[in-house]
């Protein structure tokens, strides 16, 4: 059992890890497209005007195809957790009836003699 719970602590600490370095580069991420200065477009020139409408769109597409893979792995994980549950229950009867037949095992050893 202490190797069980060994085991999960290890997988909870490296999930934890992984789920901070994603959520570190995602706010690096959100600072440098913030760190663009949209808002100065009227007092740039024309070729920089230009530039940022391209790095707009880049990153408009780039962030879209996130959104595409982000909302496909959340649809796989739905049906895999919905798969989950369909087997949790289908294992509700033998494991029902594998505790009525220790039950009753353990019921017969201990009150019936021959």
């Amino acid at each position: 059992m202490q190797f069980l719970n060994q085991l999960v602590n290890f997988l909870q600490q490296g999930i934890s890890a992984i789920f901070g370095f994603i959520r570190s580069i995602w706010s690096w991420s959100e600072a440098q497209i913030r760190a663009v200065p949209w808002g100065d477009l009227g007092a740039l020139p024309l070729w920089k005007i230009v530039l940022l409408i391209l790095v707009a769109g880049v990153i408009i597409y780039l962030l879209y195809q996130a959104l595409r893979s982000l909302l496909d792995a959340a649809q796989k994980a739905l049906a895999a957790f919905a798969t989950l549950l369909s087997v949790f229950v289908q294992t509700l009867v033998p494991v029902l009836l594998a505790g009525i037949t220790a039950a009753v095992g353990a019921w017969v050893v201990n009150n019936v003699s021959f």
